[in-house]
């Protein structure tokens, strides 16, 4: 996407117009994005506030090579693992991964996901591993190919692969026993 590469230099030549687009186009998207993440909505909402807030005020470089998205949903999930790792490893000692669950239906994910069906899909994937979400929001919900989720996931194209295999497989699962037959999504 150039226009939104542009939009970012417009920014860094001090026009704040180019952030308050890239903040509209990108907000809802990263929002649920980052819940997913988070799986708390006061802290994803912080999170996706962190995120703008570095790129408004660090003006971290963009790198062309990328697409725009690739970058910004990178950004966010870095900060997302940082505030975690930050505040809710202190709690105990388990794992992070232990720690992330998934909000409930907000009325931002209803507003996100206008149809039933994509309702009824993104709370099915809430059932999924964390990673597995991941993917398949990346993959289905922000039309990302293998080369951009493994960017931002910093994993390999082979393991994103993967792992879109088995979250399918997964999804399936969940799916068939919640009495959808899976040719309905």
């Amino acid at each position: 996407m150039g226009n939104d590469a542009d939009r970012y230099r417009r920014f860094l030549d001090g026009d704040d117009n180019g952030l308050r687009e890239i903040i509209d186009i990108y907000y809802n998207g990263l929002t649920l994005y980052i819940c997913g993440i988070a799986k708390d909505i006061s802290e994803t909402e912080d999170i996706v506030q962190e995120t703008f807030v570095k790129i408004a005020v660090k003006k971290p470089k963009f790198d062309p090579k990328a697409s725009f998205k690739t970058w910004l949903f990178t950004i966010a999930r870095n900060i997302a693992y940082n505030y975690v790792k930050r505040y809710r490893s202190r709690m105990s000692d388990q794992p992070i991964e232990d720690h992330i669950t998934l909000s409930d239906g907000t009325d931002l994910e209803k507003e996100y996901l206008k149809t039933q069906r994509n309702i009824d899909l993104h709370e099915a994937m809430k059932k999924l591993n964390p990673d597995y979400f991941q993917v398949l929001y990346l993959m289905y919900f922000e039309d990302l190919d293998t080369e951009e989720i493994a960017s931002i996931m910093h994993r390999s194209k082979r393991q994103i692969g993967d792992l879109v295999y088995r979250s399918k497989k997964s999804l399936k699962s969940i799916l068939e026993k919640a009495g959808f037959q899976y040719e309905d999504f």
